[in-house]
């Protein structure tokens, strides 16, 4: 119903237009000029090339939908549950992070710190008492300490500003490790390597452009005595003199004296070694470098995601599955699943074809592959159902027909035999 001028004059409202004053003065909590709970790599690795490949992984990752859903007696997905949970981790996981920048955080910290938990911060009833809860937020935390029974876990507190340290009991959190942990976190494994040599590497740059000269000169006399290291010593601040104040660098030396330059080339097989492991890790984790780029075809795709993603996203079901559903929970067919978009690789030359083959063997109807291309779903009831519209309808009618009156004859059949009998 559309507001009267009245109304909507009554009602109106601007943010720069009737605030208090004393909003200005109110206690709001830390401020900072960083936005504080975004997670921070660890290790030296924001300093390096790999902080891409985390990057990428966890896009990837935070691009699958992971839902709270209810299953058939045959385990097949039936609905997805209307939950604290599910909306978790479909549209808001917390006040600074939607369902997918979660993930993508949970994936991120988890590949940096090698385990990650999943910390419900706010609950229906409190987890210690009884599992029959529900979810309302969902923070990432890093584990600080473990103990038999419990973890430290250093989570973001919303409601202060700052990062808290707390003691959580096992059962109440779930605790992802990273199912690449022996390629990418452990000391000696490949990615540590890489780190390595990519840290040596930049030393050896950083030296190499630091501007010294690295300069013998050979004077015409023999430096034995002390006046003579004097005179030498002089004769060398001299020189660093005429370079650094010369407009273009140039010194003059008497001819008697040789000038020796050492800032040649390094000759070192760094960069071969970096070359080597950077192709190493990229097979050991099932990433090319053009899923980087994003030149891949599908069949490339398709292995990245089965060897890399779908790990790393098992993981985190399993573990939410295990932590976040009780057995009763369980027992009534309640699960958390992933789902993937198959036709986000299909080409559009390709699209056509596939849409065709789903509906002509009722695997999709008109509104799914309407809704997959992007296209608002249609208002023809025909449209939902699962039916070959190839097949002329008035043809099914027959067949159907044909088949009523052979079931029918052979009733009366089966009727007069049983009355001769």
């Amino acid at each position: 119903m559309e507001l009267s001028f009245g109304s909507r004059l009554k009602h109106a409202w601007n943010i720069f237009i009737g605030k208090d004053p004393t909003d200005y003065f109110r206690d709001i909590g830390a401020g900072y000029t960083y936005r504080p709970d975004r997670p921070r790599l660890t290790k030296g690795n924001e300093q390096s090339i790999v902080t891409s490949v985390y990057n990428r992984i966890a896009m990837d990752s935070a691009a699958i939908n992971i839902q709270h859903v209810k299953l058939d007696d045959n385990g097949r997905f039936l609905y997805a549950i209307e939950s604290g949970l599910n909306n978790c981790l479909s549209i808001e996981a917390n006040l600074d992070q939607t369902g997918r920048a979660f993930i993508q955080d949970v994936v991120m910290s988890m590949l940096d710190e090698g385990c990650v938990a999943i910390v419900p911060t706010d609950t229906t009833v409190n987890p210690e008492v009884t599992g029959s809860y529900d979810i309302k937020t969902l923070r990432t935390g890093k584990i600080i300490e473990w103990y038999p029974q419990y973890i430290k876990v250093r989570v973001y507190n919303d409601q202060t500003g700052m990062k808290e340290d707390i003691l959580l009991a096992k059962s109440a959190v779930g605790i992802v490790e990273n199912p690449l942990f022996a390629i990418i976190n452990e000391p000696n494994s490949t990615m540590q390597r890489l780190i390595r040599k990519l840290n040596l590497l930049d030393v050896v740059d950083e030296q190499n452009s630091s501007g010294k000269l690295d300069l013998i000169i050979q004077l015409p006399y023999v430096i034995k005595t002390e006046a003579r290291r004097q005179q030498a010593e002089i004769r060398r601040k001299d020189i660093e003199t005429q370079l650094s104040g010369s407009k273009y660098g140039i010194a003059y030396t008497d001819g008697t004296e040789r000038i020796t330059q050492l800032n040649r080339p390094l000759e070192n097989n760094l960069m071969s070694q970096v070359q080597y492991l950077t192709s190493m890790l990229y097979s050991q984790l099932g990433i090319t470098q053009s899923i980087l780029d994003g030149s891949a075809d599908e069949k490339t795709m398709l292995n990245y995601y089965n060897r890399t993603i779908e790990p790393i996203l098992s993981a985190i079901v399993d573990e939410m599955k295990r932590k976040f559903l009780t057995k009763t929970a369980r027992s009534q067919m309640q699960s958390i699943q992933f789902f993937r978009d198959p036709f986000k690789l299909v080409p559009v030359a390709e699209l056509a074809e596939i849409s065709d083959k789903m509906t002509r063997n009722e695997i999709m109807s008109s509104n799914e592959v309407r809704q997959v291309i992007g296209m608002k779903p249609s208002d023809d009831p025909k449209a939902d159902e699962l039916r070959n519209k190839n097949l002329n309808e008035k043809a099914e009618e027959n067949e159907g027909a044909e088949e009523a009156i052979k079931d029918e004859d052979l009733q009366v059949k089966e009727e007069i035999q049983n009355e001769e009998v």
